[in-house]
């Protein structure tokens, strides 16, 4: 086994603390990733105080990781030592179900493995996450990352990114359609990012007018202030699609009635409690709507190479491990340029 330092937390009212714990041997199909930077997700938040129910502790949160590959097994072919190499949401999963074999891994019918949170196959084992100095993962599941001076700001397309660039992606969003993101934090950022990228007529839409600015420097032509009856009543049915970005609550049927015939709008945030949704507008108007979680390890991967080739990161903050807590609070508060990343060397 391998001896591994990492924080962790024992309940849903404990703080992140140093924990001590093992990881697995290296198998064959096993690589070692020693990890530098962790992005800081908020739904990190939500698993370490128990605000989704399904909280295993002790808990090791994190799956926004990036690091060198440090050791590989004997049948890995992938990755060397030494390569830049990722993980994000999942570490296992069938490979045999008719998700699994669609490269929809993170929806394997036999329940994905979660980075943290959650066990290996065997149903017992936990899994630790990447507030921790290193990971040993299978080589199907690690990610390539193409050589760059700003590794830290790769983390967080593990998870922020590939949520927002799969369903701009999946609906085939290109150049001169409408696009409208709704919340400019974490998620909304990037998705902003890879709209503009592919071309789209971007509109940001937030409730904070101070976030004008960043729209406008993050590519977006059009920034509306959500709360604005003004500004938003002109706007309606002129949206091809919408990627809503919000945890908070909100009302979903404003950005609906924005949708033009056969408009789409996909939720990637998970606000708390239900939300309503006048099924009128939908049906009248022939119009969509989805969610969207995360992306299998091809289409992450697929993403990855896109960042590289179109010069995308995440805007970041870096934290030493000692800030967690502020960051956590940070976080919920909405006080972030826009994702916290770990400096696990200061773990």
């Amino acid at each position: 086994m391998l001896p591994t330092r990492g924080y962790a937390v024992h309940s849903p009212t404990d703080n992140l603390a140093p924990f001590d714990f093992e990881r697995r041997e290296l198998s064959p199909t096993d690589v070692l990733i020693t990890i530098d930077f962790c992005g800081v997700c908020h739904s990190d938040i939500h698993q370490v105080r128990g605000e989704w129910g399904n909280s295993i502790y002790p808990m090791v949160p994190g799956h926004e990781i990036v690091g060198r590959v440090t050791a590989v097994g004997a049948e890995v072919t992938k990755f060397k030592i030494g390569d830049h190499a990722g993980v994000g949401v999942a570490v296992d999963s069938c490979r045999e179900c008719n998700n699994c074999r669609a490269d929809y891994e993170q929806h394997c019918e036999k329940g994905s493995v979660g980075t943290y949170n959650s066990t290996e196959m065997d149903r017992v084992t936990p899994t630790y996450g990447g507030y921790s100095s290193q990971i040993v993962v299978q080589e199907h599941f690690a990610l390539r990352i193409t050589e760059t001076e700003n590794l830290a700001a790769v983390a967080p397309l593990l998870c922020a990114g590939i949520t927002t660039y799969s369903p701009l992606k999946r609906f085939g969003i290109k150049a001169g359609q409408k696009v409208g993101v709704v919340g400019l934090g974490g998620l909304g950022h990037l998705g902003v990012k890879f709209a503009v990228s592919m071309g789209a007529q971007v509109t940001v839409f937030s409730t904070s007018p101070a976030k004008k600015d960043d729209a406008t420097r993050l590519g977006a032509q059009h920034f509306v202030v959500s709360k604005n009856a003004d500004e938003m009543t002109p706007l309606a049915s002129t949206f091809d699609f919408i990627l809503d970005t919000v945890s908070a609550p909100h009302d979903i049927n404003v950005y609906l009635n924005l949708l033009r015939l056969n408009g789409a709008m996909v939720q990637v945030g998970i606000p708390e409690k239900p939300m309503e949704v006048a099924a009128f507008s939908l049906v009248v108007n022939n119009r969509s709507l989805a969610g969207s979680g995360a992306g299998g390890i091809a289409e992450t991967q697929e993403m990855l190479d896109y960042c590289a080739e179109k010069g995308i990161v995440s805007d970041i903050e870096i934290i030493p491990m000692s800030r967690i807590a502020e960051a956590y609070d940070r976080t919920v508060k909405g006080d972030v340029r826009y994702r916290f990343v770990i400096d696990m060397s200061t773990l």
